[in-house]
């Protein structure tokens, strides 16, 4: 085993427009981490670099170490020493899976100093319970588009490879949106004719990526379950989602929790993105722009 090596890890975007909670996406942005084995057991330093720099922690609070140890925990040993450097480019609290992310590095790095004992499964599992759902840590593992969730103490996962003419185009709010706030103005319960809205969609969505219809993808993104909720946090949203179906795109939607907004287009396709930017400075809300490419891969050592 080699004591230096690097782990890259997706970024994810979850629910994909009517999956809410059960569909996930990987991304080609990734957070990087170096590591190195160094000093006695239980011993850990980190250096993070770019986002999250000046708020996340550097001790053992840190949530890649919380994970690697957490994976050791699995095993019933106790962790090396270690020291690592992120590099992290995935932005925080915007639903793009930064914690997804860092959980499933630090699962990895885990197994790569344990001589890659895990399968992917007994890793996903550890994942899950680490972030309490299956969403993105199963695309930042799997990569491509995954159907997930949990059957009593097992997670099902199926994996479908995303078409080489699908891109996409991520409208990155300036401001954060924590999960439990996110979640905090869903409703207990839903009426029934939006749960059949939404399980129509979702079926229809993995049908017409498996058979390539763009025609049924565009059709596929509407959502009854999360996004009007969540409006409430994010003004211009739904104005957004409206305007962007007025374009030459298969689909626009939250990105995970938010407050990220994430259109779906073929490759080649032009549009107005700063039309869509343009409602959110109307409600003092000012973003960044990336492009990000669907990945039929998931984390990467090397």
């Amino acid at each position: 085993m080699k004591n230096k090596k690097t782990i890259f890890v997706p970024a994810t975007s979850a629910n994909v427009g009517p999956g809410f909670d059960c569909l996930g996406i990987a991304l080609d942005m990734y957070n990087e981490i170096e590591y190195d084995l160094v000093g006695d057991s239980g011993d850990f330093e980190a250096e993070i670099i770019g986002e999250g720099q000046d708020s996340l922690s550097n001790g053992k609070e840190n949530l890649v170490y919380f994970s690697f140890k957490k994976t050791f925990d699995f095993f019933k040993k106790n962790p090396p020493g270690i020291k690592i450097k992120q590099i992290n480019r995935i932005p925080l609290s915007r639903g793009l899976g930064s914690s997804s992310a860092a959980i499933v590095g630090g699962i990895v790095l885990a197994n790569e100093v344990l001589g890659n004992t895990l399968t992917i499964n007994e890793m996903l599992k550890i994942a899950v319970d680490i972030e309490g759902h299956p969403d993105n840590v199963a695309p930042a593992l799997l990569g491509g588009f995954v159907i997930s969730f949990k059957e009593n103490d097992d997670i099902i996962s199926k994996k479908i490879n995303v078409p080489e003419q699908i891109s996409s185009t991520v409208i990155v709010p300036n401001f954060q949106l924590s999960t439990k706030d996110s979640r905090g103005v869903l409703p207990k319960a839903v009426p029934m004719e939006d749960a059949i809205f939404n399980i129509s969609r979702a079926t229809l969505l993995i049908s017409s990526l498996i058979t390539e219809d763009y025609e049924m993808i565009k059709l596929a993104f509407a959502d009854k379950l999360h996004q009007n909720y969540r409006a409430t946090l994010i003004p211009g949203l739904l104005e957004v989602i409206e305007e962007a179906e007025k374009m030459d795109i298969l689909g626009t939607a939250l990105s995970g929790a938010g407050p990220s907004i994430i259109i779906y287009h073929k490759t080649e396709a032009k549009f107005n993105v700063e039309k869509l930017t343009n409602i959110l400075e109307k409600k003092n809300i000012f973003s960044k722009i990336y492009q990000l490419k669907p990945i039929n891969n998931g984390f990467i050592v090397k």
